[in-house]
């Protein structure tokens, strides 16, 4: 359960967290838009669920090494189609 409950998000927040996703799980934002997102993948659900899925997805990378180009022309078709994908 999130520190903060607010009302359900909004398609423009959950694309604005898409867009910050993949700079979050790799650690590269400042506190403050990290924050923003946690709290954000705690209340939403389908972002949370895309969340997972990148990380299962790098955790499986890591795993295997690194992809021939088709697997990851693939991988990133699929974290386009995340991220363009109807929230409500």
């Amino acid at each position: 359960m999130g520190l903060f409950r607010r009302s359900p998000a909004s398609k423009s927040e959950c694309d604005e967290i898409g867009r910050l996703l993949q700079r979050y799980l790799d650690n590269e934002l400042d506190v403050n838009r990290a924050c923003t997102v946690l709290v954000h993948l705690e209340d939403c659900k389908r972002c949370g669920l895309e969340a997972a899925s990148y990380r299962e997805i790098k955790q499986s990378l890591r795993r295997t090494g690194r992809p021939d180009e088709q697997t990851a022309s693939r991988l990133r078709k699929f974290a386009e189609s995340l991220t363009t994908t109807d929230h409500r």
